[in-house]
């Protein structure tokens, strides 16, 4: 049974960005889900159905600047 669903989006562009996670009530049905979905295709695309990895096992990205104030574009007022 699925628990929950999220499509994650573009926070910019609002349009999906491909992926997503769906959270299932047993790791049973879980298994059985990635067992039965990987590789199947979804509106002519093949799906990659795994399980997601924390976040910390990810080595840090590099590039792109440090801090969370970064200016993103758009007009100055003065």
């Amino acid at each position: 049974t699925v628990e929950s669903a999220n499509v994650i989006v573009d926070r910019i562009s609002g349009r999906s960005r491909g992926f997503g996670f769906v959270e299932m009530s047993s790791d049973e049905e879980a298994k059985t889900a990635m067992e039965t979905l990987n590789g199947q295709e979804l509106d002519g695309r093949k799906i990659v159905v795994n399980e997601a990895k924390p976040m910390g096992d990810k080595p840090p990205r590099r590039g792109g600047g440090g801090g969370g104030n970064r200016f993103r574009g758009g007009r100055n007022d003065f």
